[in-house]
């Protein structure tokens, strides 16, 4: 079995995920190629994709999300992501155990849920939607008028678990602001979901946006279980690999798999962006080291972060202030001269799609910047 080294996955997954070149494809494209955008805060996803994407303009996205070729709706790991018409209705059930386990165990809610007829409680939900988009406070408050002893926030946490509900526009559209709103996707998109969705199908999505994978890593993305036995009888489809420690690791035969001595250029990475989240082994993009220090960070809220060949090494911020706005560059570890020019350049191009309207505009080095950056 071939061995593949942590360079060589590293330059296979930066391909996947179209961070070595930028790629010509359309918003919408390369949304159905990654398998959605982790999308929780409502803009990310728009730097997710400058950072991926040639000539890339946000209304490009906000347009599709107005015409509802794109929707915002809880997938994988039971978390937003922005994802294509199709791929809202063929993930959406297959993550449906996600949901179905949060309302028997959330510690807020599923008390108040254990005497519920659910089904009851989902068709409530889908007739009230079906007539206006409605946030989660107004939603819960509908529902109490039927169920007037159970809190309304858990009415509504009962209703988003059991429908498949698209959080509607203005919210996420570039340059406008908007309460989330919320109408099944069925309504919304005027499509039926999936009844019968393959999981196969979603393993080589992922593959084809993640890969080279391990089960392990598959199920961290999904937030599923027992996919080993959807992968078994995918072997005479795959290749197999090993990692430097002997793990397995799949991928699809004519995937690219780039040198691993080939140069990348640096780049930032959005909010929350899907590369940092979905392998259960994060060291193909980041030392254990600064794993600890992202995902320790307060109230799971993850800074903006940048590569530098490759792998994490920093994050980054904008601030705005009336006319002006300012990109703060921090290194969580040494960053040669090349690199550090190469990060103020690339820093620039971002605020000028990030902050296109400032009069004025500035990259500067986070006050540890004197520790990382190499002088």
């Amino acid at each position: 079995m071939e061995v593949l080294s942590l360079r060589a996955i590293n330059r296979a997954t930066l391909a996947r995920q179209l961070l070595i070149e930028r790629d010509a494809r359309s918003a919408e494209a390369a949304i159905e190629h990654l398998v959605g955008l982790q999308a929780q805060a409502p803009f990310p996803p728009y730097t997710g994709l400058w950072t991926r994407l040639a000539g890339f303009r946000a209304d490009e996205l906000a347009d599709a999300l107005l015409e509802r070729r794109v929707v915002r709706v809880v997938l994988m790991r039971g978390t937003v992501h922005l994802v294509t018409a199709a791929d809202a209705c063929f993930l959406r059930p297959l993550v449906q155990v996600i949901m179905d386990r949060d309302l028997r165990t959330n510690a807020l809610h599923a008390r108040h849920l254990t005497d519920l007829d659910v089904g009851e409680v989902a068709d409530a939900a889908r007739s009230v939607l079906d007539g206006e988009a409605l946030t989660g406070k107004e939603l819960g408050d509908a529902l109490a008028a039927r169920w007037p002893d159970v809190p309304p926030g858990s009415l509504a946490h009962a209703a988003r678990g059991l429908l498949a509900l698209v959080q509607v526009p203005p919210r996420a559209v570039w340059g406008r602001s908007g309460q989330t709103r919320y109408r099944t996707a069925e309504h919304w998109l005027g499509r039926s979901l999936d009844t019968a969705p393959d999981p196969a199908r979603l393993v080589l999505r992922y593959l084809g946006a993640f890969g080279p994978a391990s089960i392990a890593d598959i199920q961290t993305w999904a937030g599923l279980t027992r996919l080993r036995e959807v992968v078994d009888p995918l072997r005479p489809r795959l290749r197999v690999f090993a990692d430097p420690s002997g793990r397995e690791l799949f991928d699809l035969p004519d995937a690219p798999r780039p040198p691993e001595d080939l140069p990348v250029p640096v780049r930032f990475l959005p909010e929350f962006d899907n590369l940092l989240l979905s392998h259960a082994d994060r060291s193909r993009v980041m030392s254990e080291e600064f794993r600890k220090r992202l995902f320790g960070v307060r109230n799971g809220v993850f800074p903006g972060t940048f590569l530098v060949d490759g792998f994490l090494r920093g994050e980054w911020r904008v601030t705005k202030e009336r006319k002006s706005a300012t990109l703060t560059i921090t290194p969580w570890a040494k960053v040669s001269k090349k690199d550090t020019a190469a990060l103020v350049r690339e820093g620039r191009r971002m605020l000028e799609f990030a902050a296109a309207g400032a009069e004025t505009r500035d990259v500067v080095l986070g006050q540890n910047a004197g520790q990382g950056m190499a002088r």
